[in-house]
């Protein structure tokens, strides 16, 4: 165990570091340190000897030279059970430092300002911090190595319980963090700077580097026979509504396959943000979704009953909190996971019935819109040997803003479905297609080799599903994730009732298939955006 007898601070982030230095102050450890931080010690009546007077070399080049000279890298790095590093230290009066107290540069929160110019970027790289970390964190046997504040309380405990030492276990846990954060540092500069080309800042680095921090091992993969873990983007923005920002209130772990539905189930309702919605999945397809303006329990209920059977073991995301009556709606069912922002302590005793049912807290959704680039919220897709990068699809294109392309009109109903419509379609595996009323997903058909086998599928399931009910729903739009490559879907859609349909447009043979629509009396609109879902 390392007795601490020399330790050097240089903060960028000084929060908590007097009150850590008062404690090594009070073990009679010698304080080395520089610039604002040995500053901010001196005001706290913590005595600290300089950098450039324990060296013997002055602070240079504005400060871009301070602590690399062998006197600190020397005491770093050498080993002090090893003969010859203890007389070449003693030759060239070297002495240990046993405890390093460093944080960097906040390049990433400078670079995040819209004014960030390359030179300012520059300017936040540092060059010592990470240099001595890494050298303390390749001593680690005798080194102690300090980045985060929240360590500070660990390193009390040990010093107050061991004399002035700290455990090789708990070194060894601090380098580990050390080289986390290194990569990570390392990691925005490069993608930063290979993103600049000349005055130009590029969509695309020529070269990506990521770091992820694991949340938690699974207890298997999308199957049984496969291991798995669950990691998190270090710099995901906190009000982000996701899995990754989730805060688990009760059951079973998640699995990987729970992760996967509720990040699906998450994307859909983000698109509702505004209202009160509820979306059941089912293997990251929606089997129900649906809009209230009576209630969240009652925006619930008919997002369940869309497929009562499917949603079985489904996934439920809710845009608003869980309040008791939803909460009795939900226990009504099985399900795995409920994931909204917010349940009522009415709710949650109501829920705790169910012990397996996990529940999980995420950001609120209100006003929420998925925005920016990055790995915290870019599209990643996985292949074999290579990594495909995209923007999110984030395109919030509305039916009152669409073209209209056929003789008549949509009315003012048919709009507000045509929104629900669009804003599902683009959550269903392609080839999509989505037929819904103003406040519900009435059928779905994804993931077919043909388009028109997807319309067969969405209106066999709402037939299947809705059957007598569909007598009190007169109204259906059909909504179509790429354009119609025949009229054949026309047909299909005017025998299940179908009155309005919202699609991309583009296909050579629009002018069959809008000649269809006017044909039967219907109406489409045309908005100009494809959504794919592979």
């Amino acid at each position: 165990m390392p007795k601490i007898t020399r330790v050097l601070i240089s903060l960028s982030d000084k929060k908590g570091v007097v009150e850590f230095a008062k404690v090594l102050q009070r073990h009679g450890v010698e304080i080395l340190s520089t610039g604002g931080t040995a500053r901010a010690l001196r005001d706290a009546k913590v005595p600290v000897v300089d950098v450039s007077e324990y060296t013997g070399s002055p602070e240079i080049l504005d400060g871009r030279l301070k602590t690399l000279h062998p006197k600190i890298h020397g005491g770093l790095l050498g080993m002090r059970d090893s003969k010859k590093h203890k007389e070449e230290m003693a030759a060239n009066d070297i002495k240990p430092i046993d405890m390093v107290i460093v944080n960097l540069y906040p390049f990433e929160a400078t670079i995040a300002k819209a004014d960030c110019t390359l030179e300012h970027a520059i300017e936040n790289i540092d060059i010592g911090g990470p240099t001595m970390l890494r050298a303390a964190a390749k001593n680690w046997r005798d080194v102690a190595v300090v980045t985060d504040p929240s360590d500070y309380s660990l390193i009390v405990a040990e010093m107050e319980s061991h004399e002035g030492s700290v455990s090789k276990e708990l070194c060894f846990k601090l380098a580990q963090k050390v080289f986390a954060l290194t990569a990570r540092y390392d990691a925005a500069i490069c993608n930063y700077l290979n993103a600049v080309s000349g005055d130009e800042k590029l969509r695309f680095p020529t070269t990506i580097a990521m770091t992820f921090e694991k949340v938690q091992e699974l207890r298997y993969g999308e199957n049984p026979h496969q291991k798995a873990a669950f990691y998190k983007c270090p710099n995901l923005p906190k009000d982000v509504p996701c899995v990754a920002n989730g805060y688990q209130l009760q059951g079973k772990e998640l699995s990987h396959n729970n992760i996967m539905d509720a990040d699906a189930a998450l994307g859909i309702v983000r698109e509702f943000s505004h209202e009160t919605a509820a979306v059941v999945i089912k293997h990251t397809n929606p089997c129900g979704m649906a809009v209230s303006k009576v209630s969240l329990a009652d925006a619930f209920v008919k997002a369940r009953d869309c497929d009562a059977v499917s949603a079985f073991g489904g996934i439920v995301a809710l845009t608003r909190p869980v309040d008791a009556d939803t909460a009795h709606a939900i226990g009504d069912t099985f399900f795995e996971v409920i994931a909204a922002p917010g349940f009522s302590p009415e709710a949650l005793e109501i829920l705790k019935a169910k012990k397996n049912l996990r529940l999980l807290e995420i950001p609120s959704l209100s006003h929420f819109t998925l925005t920016g680039n990055g790995s915290a919220t870019n599209h990643l897709r996985k292949v074999v040997g290579g990594l495909l990068v995209s923007d999110t699809d984030n395109s919030t294109e509305h039916a009152k803003d669409a073209k209209i392309v056929t003789k008549r009109r949509p009315t003012a109903e048919e709009l507000e479905a045509l929104d629900v419509g669009w804003k599902l379609v683009k959550h269903v595996k392609s080839n999509a297609i989505v037929i819904a009323a103003q406040d519900r997903l009435l059928g779905a058909g994804g993931g077919q080799t043909s388009r028109i086998d997807s319309v067969k599928i969405a209106t066999a399931k709402m037939f299947e599903l809705y059957g007598e009910r569909l007598k009190e729903q007169k109204l259906r739009i059909l909504a179509s994730d790429a354009f119609f490559p025949f009229r054949d879907g026309v047909d299909l859609s005017v025998k299940a009732g179908v009155t309005a349909i919202i699609q991309p447009g583009g296909s050579i043979r629009d002018d069959e298939v809008i000649k269809a629509v006017d044909d039967y009396g219907l109406a489409m609109i045309f908005t100009g955006f494809r959504h794919f879902r592979h």
